[in-house]
């Protein structure tokens, strides 16, 4: 056994143990030499587990349920009901923190884990009356609509992929609920960070249907002009930054957009959208004690869907998901179930009120399950099966959602058929219309980099465009913007 204990100005938390251990080991993080170190000692003891006769910490009795004890010091799940908790069903969430959620690997009954808030329970019934939102019908049925978009765009867009129709793609199935609970408890004048499956929120902030699709193709009408991969969304109307590919270097980002946001006289906060495996990013730490010593108006909104593409929850880390990390930075957080969105609204705007009101982060968790793929890079049938996600579709937002809105009298079963087929004909008029559509400029490769070209890229752009005329058979230009003959 190593123990090391370093004084420095600045500190982090690394959870290391087996099942059920959770103990807290803070390092230096002054210098990068110091990081160093710390991963030197993380593969030290990690060699002497393998070689060890006996489980590392064996010896010491720890109880399981003093270990679990440790939860934040605030909540804003105490000024939310806890409605639901014992739902016979509720283990199914289980599975984005310890594995695959089936009833013999149900937390131990001894076990402490921080509480999930629920509106609504697995199949759509309000589970306390005094925790319905009191939304306009439309406001309900706007959510509606744009989750059944959203499946049939997923659908549609996976499918082209296959085909060679664009190159990459990202489905959101199953998630819906997170995208859509949390859109519509923001304003316009907060500041997005989404990660790469937040769709909804773009369509709910008023990003079309066809701007998505223009991005997806790369054509002159998308908004990053060929120069990002498929489903890396952005909007300056919409008050959303263009996605990243790198993993987690939103959440940094939204921190200093937040400190920026408290010095303006518009109540705003930003809010930063990741999933579970960005929770494991080096960027995740600094980013959330930054929010937290700096006091700054931002919602961290974690989608814990179980898996960093292959790598399940349980192989991430051991301790109870990522809201128990909140405690490390002294900020409020609540767990919410992210396939209730209702549960998803209620939850936002508290944390929207207490962020800018009082100027501090918050830190939401929203457990829900990625039903398909990673990416169309990904093959989930490698390292799940299909009992894991019959068992996970029983609590799919868009069935949750339907069968409240038809107990409230706001839905038809005839509405339904007429919502489908209209958000089908939508998505595939929009997809024929970017397809057709040529690609970027040539040209745009070298602009909106400087506010003048500087001479450099003149001269890259001039090399180019020489040495297309030096082989015109090798080059197809017309699929480009500025070199399409116009049709007579």
């Amino acid at each position: 056994c190593v123990v090391v204990c370093c004084v420095s100005r600045f500190c982090c938390v690394l959870v290391l143990g087996g099942r059920g251990c959770k103990y807290n080991f803070p390092f230096s993080l002054g210098h990068a030499s110091d990081c160093q170190s710390v991963w030197s000692l993380v593969g030290t003891m990690f060699a002497l587990r393998r070689l060890a006769t006996r489980p590392l910490l064996a010896a010491l009795d720890v109880a399981r349920t003093g270990a679990a004890q440790c939860t934040p010091r605030r909540s804003l799940s105490t000024s939310l009901s806890r409605q639901g908790q014992d739902d016979p069903t509720n283990y199914v969430h289980t599975l984005a923190m310890r594995g695959p959620a089936f009833p013999d690997n149900r937390p131990a009954p001894d076990e402490v884990m921080f509480p999930e808030y629920r509106v609504l329970d697995p199949t759509g019934t309000v589970l306390n009356p005094d925790e319905e939102p009191q939304l306009p019908p439309e406001e309900l049925l706007k959510w509606y609509k744009t989750m059944i978009t959203l499946s049939q765009l997923d659908s549609l867009m996976y499918s082209a992929q296959r085909q060679g129709r664009i190159s990459f793609y990202m489905t959101a199935y199953g998630e819906y609920a997170t995208h859509l609970g949390s859109a519509a408890a923001l304003t316009m004048d907060d500041v997005i960070f989404a990660q790469y499956r937040e769709a909804g929120v773009f369509l709910h902030r008023g990003v079309t249907v066809q701007e998505l699709m223009n991005q997806l193709f790369s054509n002159e009408q998308g908004h990053t002009k060929g120069r990002q991969m498929p489903v890396h969304y952005g909007s300056k109307k919409a008050n959303v930054q263009t996605i990243s590919s790198p993993l987690a270097t939103q959440i940094p980002q939204a921190t200093g957009a937040a400190f920026a946001l408290k010095y303006q006289p518009e109540e705003a906060c930003a809010v930063c959208y990741f999933g579970d495996g960005a929770a494991s990013e080096g960027d995740f730490h600094p980013a959330l004690n930054f929010a937290s010593t700096l006091d700054v108006p931002v919602i961290f909104f974690c989608r814990n869907n179980g898996y960093a593409i292959s790598t399940s929850a349980d192989e991430q880390f051991r301790g109870d998901g990522i809201v128990s990390r909140a405690a490390g930075y002294g900020m409020d957080c609540v767990r919410v179930d992210g396939n209730d969105v209702l549960a998803v609204y209620n939850a936002t705007v508290a944390a929207r009120e207490h962020a800018v009101t009082n100027n501090r982060p918050v830190l939401i968790e929203a457990m829900t399950y990625r039903m398909s793929h990673h990416s169309t890079s990904d093959d989930a049938s490698a390292y799940r099966g299909n009992d894991e996600l019959e068992l996970m579709n029983k609590i799919n937002p868009i069935d949750r959602l339907q069968v409240y809105l038809q107990a409230k009298g706001i839905l038809s079963d005839d509405d339904i058929d007429a919502y489908e087929q209209s958000a089908k004909k939508l998505v595939r008029s929009t997809f024929n219309a970017a397809e057709q559509l040529p690609g970027p400029a040539l040209s745009d490769m070298f602009s909106d980099v400087y506010d003048e070209k500087p001479l450099h890229l003149q001269r890259q752009e001039q090399q180019m465009l020489e040495h297309i005329a030096k082989y015109p058979g090798e080059y197809d230009l017309s699929k480009f913007a500025d070199h399409v003959k116009p049709t007579k």
